[in-house]
């Protein structure tokens, strides 16, 4: 997440941030591996999107290789620790389970156990809060950006 991203943080200056990672197929590359997620069962790449609590997209992230883990993705890019350096808080989905303090996500169920009343309700608040970040997301793939998408140095 480069200078580019410093300074729209600090340009918009939002109370907080939505984080997500989506997967983009697009075409397979010499003999495939890195591209290929085998969650989706496709060759593509992996995105990370940074948006604004209103769903405006901040910061679109440079394509890793489809098998990139979001959390991964997330350290790669650095976008965890400049949303921390700038006091800007991230709130995100489970796949960012471990991200640090910094980062909001959902409570995971514990094995062959439930969640409190508590717990639910506070889920239901966070995907309610997140809302913004899907639909931006939904759109963006809805143009159809990511099928010209190329993860070759030579494309």
């Amino acid at each position: 997440m480069g200078h580019d991203a410093h300074r729209t943080l600090r340009e918009h200056d939002p109370d907080f941030v939505l984080l997500d990672g989506t997967f983009a197929e697009c075409d397979r590359v010499g003999d495939g591996r890195a591209d290929y997620s085998t969650k989706h069962k496709r060759h593509g790449v992996s995105v990370q999107v940074v948006t604004d609590p209103a769903g405006q997209i901040l910061w679109l992230s440079p394509a890793l290789p489809g098998r990139t883990h979001d959390l991964t993705a997330a350290r790669t890019h650095k976008i965890l620790r400049i949303c921390e350096r700038q006091g800007v808080p991230v709130l995100a989905d489970m796949a960012y389970i471990g991200a640090g303090d910094w980062v909001t996500t959902p409570k995971r169920r514990p094995p062959r156990g439930e969640l409190t009343l508590t717990e639910r309700t506070r889920n239901r608040a966070l995907s309610a809060a997140r809302a913004p970040v899907e639909r931006g997301m939904a759109r963006l793939k809805s143009w159809q950006i990511f099928c010209r998408s190329r993860i070759s140095p030579t494309a």
